[in-house]
């Protein structure tokens, strides 16, 4: 099942993607029209939501898709959690996971504008396959793991190098505005074989990334078993489970991302998220 958040004449709510076709979760009054409450609300509330098909449904192409997730309490990303990409930056391979915040307000959706920002020209792309969790839960073993995650969508870690290493957390240069592309829906757990996918990133017509998600070092139940002993997850948690070889900051010359570029992030059954660069408007607001 894909789930999505989308904007209609105006409107915003969740809905079921299916070919070609939006089903809204708005056709039925008693179903949650935000992510987080959909998926608080269980299986039940996806069953409804399916049994909307053919009532109401709208054409994709009409429908504007927003990032599935929209404020998650929590948005952590991993670095270093690929082989392929830790032999190109010349790091050791991790015993544990490197765990780094990026702050909700960086998440726009698919087609949304990526901005360059003024403040630096060392702007770059790190395709990602994302998990959501479905349901609150704490100390979760990695053999239950796939029980809290209710699907799993793409994420562009869209990172600004040079403010990233200005803090040793990372957080700065991960968290600039619009520097969060998620989307293009959630695709259910039960769908999916997470750990078996192919990851490609172009950058216009260039293919940057390639690798597949069998060579996660800290795979998807591995990182929630970490991620809960130390903390509650909610549902619309998301987490970014790390980038593959290929990034711009590691090429010769460098491939950083400018103006007039797209980057667009496939993952085999998830579909494709792809984002317009521009430069950052001159925006101020205080």
């Amino acid at each position: 099942m894909k789930i999505a958040t989308f904007s209609f004449h105006g409107k915003t709510g969740v809905g079921l993607v299916e070919n070609n076709l939006v089903t809204p979760g708005w056709l039925d009054p008693d179903l949650p029209q935000e992510m987080k409450l959909l998926l608080e609300a269980g299986q039940e509330a996806q069953k409804k939501l399916t049994q909307l098909q053919g009532k109401g449904d709208i054409p994709l192409a009409e429908v504007t898709l927003l990032a599935p997730v929209q404020n998650p309490q929590k948005f952590l990303g991993v670095g270093l959690n690929y082989a392929d990409h830790i032999a190109e930056t010349g790091l050791e391979t991790p015993s544990f996971p490197t765990i780094f915040n990026k702050q909700s307000s960086c998440i726009v959706g698919a087609e949304a504008a990526i901005h360059r920002p003024k403040v630096s020209e060392k702007l770059d792309y790190e395709g990602e396959l994302a998990l959501v969790i479905g349901k609150q839960c704490r100390h979760v073993p990695k053999e239950k793991a796939a029980e809290v995650i209710a699907g799993f969508t793409i994420v562009n870690d869209v990172s600004v190098r040079d403010w990233q290493v200005k803090s040793p957390t990372w957080t700065l240069g991960k968290s600039f505005d619009t520097h969060g592309p998620m989307g293009p829906w959630i695709v259910t757990s039960d769908e999916i074989d997470p750990h078996n996918l192919e990851l490609k990133t172009w950058v216009n017509d260039e293919l940057r990334q390639h690798s597949n998600t069998r060579h996660l070092i800290f795979d998807c139940y591995q990182l929630v078993e970490t991620l809960s002993t130390v903390c509650t997850l909610y549902p619309g948690d998301v987490i970014a489970t790390g980038t593959c070889s290929g990034v711009g900051v590691k090429m010769k010359p460098r491939g950083y991302l400018k103006e007039g570029d797209r980057v667009t992030v496939e993952i085999e059954h998830l579909g494709s998220l792809s984002n317009p660069v521009i430069a950052e408007p001159d925006t101020q607001l205080y």
